[in-house]
């Protein structure tokens, strides 16, 4: 996955974000985006190769490693920032659109400087309000589902060192080692604080971002 080119994306909407959303951002490329290219698949690497099952019955070990890790860790990890970092995409997109039509009008006439256009900060006010609300809300809805999915997929947050499989073709109940599980155990929680702390980011953002909003409709109403 070229994770440059999300980076170049939302390092954009970045410009336009809050002082909250700028910290969620560098958050989320420094401790989870980073992380999981350098560190992620040299701990994850050899999980089903060092799979060892105390049986030699043909296709038991794959079975047995398929039934308790359906899903790897690391595309699993992968498949949540893809989902945590769209939303910030529509965001970008109704950007680019507001900066269209300021284009537009510029060639219908009206007196427009192009070049502070394009390095003029768009304020998060009117529909671009309800896009980056929208967008912090799906990022949380998101953090959390993912949260619940690896808790139910992997029955927990701990890597076990030994599991018990008794599934086709076994012969029967077979014990199974899973390779440096306290390393893996405490990459997982790490990656999961993280993700925590990006929710608790996303909150206070939205908190603000309603607070302000509410704030500026009583002083017109005074």
């Amino acid at each position: 996955m070229d994770w440059g080119t999300l980076q170049a994306v939302l390092g954009g909407v970045n410009k336009h974000s809050t002082s909250i959303g700028k910290i969620w951002l560098t958050v989320l490329f420094i401790f989870r985006i980073m992380i999981l290219v350098v560190a992620a698949e040299r701990v994850w690497g050899d999980e089903q190769q060092d799979f060892v099952c105390n049986t030699l019955q043909p296709g038991c070990r794959n079975v047995c490693y398929d039934h308790f890790f359906p899903i790897s860790h690391i595309r699993l990890w992968a498949l949540q920032l893809i989902f945590v970092s769209t939303p910030a995409l529509l965001v970008a997109m109704h950007v680019a659109y507001t900066r269209h039509e300021k284009k537009r009008r510029f060639r219908n006439g009206e007196k427009i400087d192009i070049a502070e256009l394009k390095n003029e900060k768009i304020h998060i006010r009117g529909p671009l309000w309800w896009t980056y609300t929208s967008s912090i809300f799906f990022r949380i809805i998101f953090e959390a589902v993912f949260m619940y999915v690896f808790y139910y997929m992997y029955n927990g947050y701990q890597m076990p060192r030994l599991v018990k499989c008794n599934a086709w073709p076994c012969p029967n109940t077979v014990d199974c080692f899973v390779s440096r599980p306290t390393e893996k155990t405490t990459f997982t929680i790490f990656m999961l604080a993280v993700s925590g702390i990006c929710m608790m980011l996303n909150l206070a953002e939205l908190c603000y971002l309603v607070i302000k909003i509410c704030m500026k409709e009583s002083r017109k109403t005074t």
